[in-house]
């Protein structure tokens, strides 16, 4: 008992640290999950074989490598001035931009998006002599939507996966019928709609000189291979096992060797300093944190409660997840929380017997699009804002809300329709 409650009293105390001090989550999260370890609340041995999905840190570190090589390629920065250059206004090129930042998203980590379109985007504004901020916030909100379309364009994504035994394809067709993929593309093309009215008075035509020259493309072709290997993943690693993670950090590896060998654009080391070793370490805290929890049967406790507040409605448990899920992955890291749902909102699927994936798709939409709600709510906003500031413009969150409230719900009710319509 006196473990279940440290356990507890630990994830909530980590979690608080998540809110108030987001620069320093690696640390707190690993902290949490060593204390967890000394206090024997968790074996390490648990912690270290059991509770952390090592499919899932390969996949996601190795992926975070080839985005890097593809960032520096620079082949995202000729694409983005390229569609400028063939849009007939400004708002098609803002437009543009923002589905350009999406679709990289769903292989790339969506903070390294915005870095990669931001210059193009901030060269435009100021040819144009308007404001950068509405297209920035449309270009990261774009970048957190697209991110959740496939396996490996979010670690919540990747997390969900791991949890459903997924492959790659299986964002796309899971079960013979439309996977997360289409959902999430029919509440893109939904939430377009808010940022067409928001890019309305720029009517003008887009003027951008042409700077940028692809370095190579052979990064663009490791990521091609990345997800035609992936497609295989449930033929060869049913479990998901080992392979996704194994198949990542080796075509890592050749990108690697290419980049030391070959390209030659710079040292190693400063390639490593660039790697996203925040995120890297903060998952890999939050797996124990979370497994703690799991091991002192709260997980449970939080099932039963959920399930006897939603009876046995599906409709209500779904839209109780989905509003859930939105509302605090607003304001706190959606990793934690999704690690947390995943088995209650497996145990309530039981319960109520309804199909797994339509709560769990639900889950996974609420998480990942309730980001863009605040400034605060993903790391692509708070990216995007500091860039902002950097140019002399301070961002409010009254600003970058009156954005990012109507596009996150005419993002995620659409989704959610489809959804229901194909898993309900």
């Amino acid at each position: 008992m006196v473990n279940a409650w440290i356990s507890l009293l630990v994830f909530v105390a980590a979690y608080t640290l998540f809110v108030v001090l987001p620069n320093r989550r690696s640390i707190t999260a690993c902290a949490g999950g060593m204390l967890l370890v000394v206090t024997g609340v968790i074996g390490w041995k648990t912690a270290l074989y059991e509770k952390i999905d090592w499919n899932v840190m390969g996949l996601f570190f190795g992926t975070l490598v080839l985005a890097e090589l593809f960032m520096l390629s620079r082949v995202p920065a000729v694409m983005a001035e390229w569609l400028v250059d063939k849009a007939r206004s400004a708002r098609g090129a803002m437009l543009a931009l923002c589905a350009l930042a999406g679709a990289v998203s769903m292989c790339v980590e969506n903070v390294a998006v915005v870095l990669l379109i931001a210059p193009v985007a901030l060269s435009l504004a100021s040819r144009l002599k308007t404001s950068p901020v509405p297209l920035l916030i449309g270009i990261a909100i774009s970048s957190n939507l697209q991110g959740t379309a496939t396996m490996i364009g979010d670690p919540p994504s990747m997390i969900l996966a791991g949890y459903m035994k997924m492959g790659f394809w299986d964002f796309f067709v899971y079960e013979g019928k439309p996977g997360i993929f289409f959902a999430v593309q029919v509440g893109a093309i939904s939430s377009l709609g808010v940022l067409a009215w928001v890019f309305r008075r720029n009517r003008e035509r887009a003027v951008l000189l042409t700077q940028e020259k692809a370095r190579s493309w052979v990064p663009a072709i490791l990521l091609g291979l990345l997800v035609a290997g992936l497609s295989f993943s449930t033929v060869i690693d049913p479990e998901f096992a080992w392979f996704s993670g194994v198949f990542t950090l080796g075509l890592s590896l050749v990108g690697l060797v290419w980049f030391r060998w070959f390209a030659r654009w710079g040292r190693l080391r400063e390639f490593g300093k660039a790697l996203d070793w925040d995120t890297t370490f903060f998952l890999i805290g939050v797996f124990v944190l979370v497994g703690g929890l799991s091991e002192s049967g709260w997980m449970d406790k939080l099932s039963d409660v959920f399930a006897a507040t939603v009876g046995n409605s599906p409709a209500l448990a779904f839209a109780a997840i989905v509003l859930f899920a939105v509302l605090v992955s607003g304001v706190v890291d959606n990793v934690p929380f999704l690690l947390v749902m995943i088995p209650v909102v497996q145990t309530v699927a039981d319960k109520i017997q309804t199909p797994v994936p339509f709560l769990m798709f639900g889950l996974l939409i609420g998480a990942c699009l309730g980001g863009n709600l605040t400034p605060i709510g993903a790391s692509a906003n708070v990216v995007t804002i500091g860039i902002l500031k950097k140019q002399g413009y301070t961002v409010s969150f009254r600003e970058f809300m009156r954005i990012g409230i109507p596009f996150t719900v005419l993002a995620v009710v659409p989704a959610c329709i489809f959804v229901w319509l194909i898993w309900g």
